[in-house]
């Protein structure tokens, strides 16, 4: 790579670290040690080990001191204006898309399962997927709404990478969508380039309900694309014969049944895209959209769903003797600019809506996620967020690094060009952090402390029962509405 390439490269990791570590706040310097020995991860397996990490100056006292400070209490008045921050600086980290016109962004939840924590509190039944066919996919602990801004691919640097942005823990009383509806609100907010901006939002089919959807077809600029089981039931738009007089009574809103599972109620597509891919192994397979415009579903008192028409997509991928390889996929995409996003748009941005499974892979075999067994929630919170700036360290940093191949890691040794993904980062961070030397201050002793009083007796913690949520009733809804 030419000299000044590596210089840029080098000036701009320097400037995302610069603006991470002037907008920590408290205890930056332990924290961005933290980072840091986070990111250059090789053998820690718990939390309290990271302080073993020779990017770590300070004790084991310090790393516990540095989460529980990271951020302020919700209800501090720098707590708004620390998080922003945080924000803005990540933000400038991704850069604009040049192939596509539009900005994309994915949202999911995923588990932090705490089954033995007695002593820790609002514990739910949560979604946590074991590999042990007929075993109920549930444990119990806490999930986490994150939503990450997934960058353009192109055939060179086709790497995974999903850049958080917002990461917050779902309280019992709340859904997944709920969440999500604030963390998306603040982005756009907070990001004024990004919400003057063509956005598209991919998501799982747990945010296909009207909760989630009837609040993002608010922005203008935003168009959501969602996965839908196959059992829903959308409408046709009605529209009205000329020849026949007006009734008196409410104007009728909805056309004909379109039932997912009953082929006999679709009619005819408004529009089929089809295409040819090839797998990295070779295979070949038939792609097949069909997409119906201007479909409705029903809404609630809350959101008036008729006023927000969609565009219903079925994809079908078939081998070359045609037969189906896959069960058949629904996507809705509602947004007033949906049209402006061709149906291979719509397909190539939801399958980008994996790369949010590495991240949280990666982040939780890697950069030990869930592995702080803390009895306090804004601790676990604390720590989960330091992961994600973790992850973006990670992503600022990928243009510096080196393959470093291990002995039996034949395929890294070839003379082809190998992708850097996270995990080949985070193995030469190290290296890169020694080059360009760390930003943080030496540690200054003060003394030892004089410890507890003998005869003190610590009160035992409380301990809390696992909390079931249950489904509440129409006249508890509208109670709460």
């Amino acid at each position: 790579m030419p000299q000044n390439l590596i210089d840029r490269d080098i000036k701009y990791f320097q400037v995302w670290r610069s603006q991470l570590y002037n907008f920590l706040g408290y205890r930056r310097d332990t924290v961005m040690d933290l980072i840091d020995s986070l990111s250059s991860n090789q053998q820690a397996d718990s939390v309290v080990e990271l302080s073993l990490n020779p990017l770590f100056q300070r004790n084991y006292n310090s790393l516990y001191k540095g989460i529980q400070e990271f951020l302020p209490e919700e209800t501090d008045d720098n707590y708004e204006e620390l998080t922003k921050n945080l924000l803005t600086t990540v933000s400038q980290t991704i850069p604009p898309p040049k192939s596509r016109h539009f900005n994309l962004f994915g949202i999911d939840a995923t588990p932090a399962p705490r089954p033995y924590s007695n002593t820790l509190e609002d514990k739910t039944y949560i979604y946590n997927p074991n590999p042990i066919k007929g075993n109920k996919p549930i444990s119990i602990g806490h999930s986490y709404s994150v939503i990450a801004a997934l960058p353009e691919k192109n055939e060179m640097e086709n790497v995974p990478w999903a850049i958080p942005l917002s990461g917050d823990r779902i309280p019992s009383e709340l859904k997944a969508i709920d969440i999500g509806n604030k963390q998306l609100k603040t982005i756009f907010k907070t990001l004024d380039s990004w919400s003057n901006e063509l956005s598209v939002l991919v998501a799982d089919s747990v945010y296909s309900q009207r909760e989630f959807i009837g609040e993002q077809v608010k922005e203008d600029n935003l168009v959501t694309i969602t996965r839908v089981r196959s059992d829903r039931v959308f409408y046709r738009q009605f529209i009205p014969d000329p020849d026949r007089p007006k009734k008196s009574g409410h104007p009728r809103w909805f056309g004909e049944r379109f039932d997912l599972k009953d082929a006999t109620t679709w009619h005819l597509e408004d529009e089929v895209f089809q295409s040819l891919f090839i797998t990295k192994k070779g295979r070949k397979f038939n792609l097949t959209i069909c997409a119906w415009k201007d479909m409705l579903m029903k809404g609630t008192s809350n959101y008036k769903m008729n006023l927000h028409p969609f565009t219903l997509l079925q994809i079908i991928v078939t081998d070359e003797t045609g037969n189906t390889v896959w069960k058949p996929m629904w996507l809705i995409v509602i947004g007033s600019r949906r049209n402006e996003l061709s149906l291979e748009h719509c397909y190539e941005a939801y399958r980008q809506r994996y790369d949010m499974e590495h991240l949280f892979r990666f982040g939780k075999q890697k950069l030990l996620m869930t592995s702080y067994l803390t009895p306090e929630v804004k601790h676990e919170e604390n720590w989960f967020k330091l992961t994600l700036l973790a992850y973006v360290n990670l992503w600022a940093a990928r243009n510096l690094a080196v393959v470093l191949p291990r002995d039996w890691e034949q395929y890294l040794k070839t003379d082809r060009e190998v992708k850097i993904t996270p995990s080949l980062v985070q193995r030469d961070f190290y290296r890169i952090i020694s080059q360009i030397g760390q930003i943080t201050k030496s540690p200054k002793p003060r003394g030892y402390s004089s410890g507890r009083i003998k005869g003190y007796k610590k009160t035992p913690r409380t301990r809390y029962q696992v909390i079931k949520k249950s489904k509440k009733s129409k006249k508890e809804k509208l109670k709460a509405s």
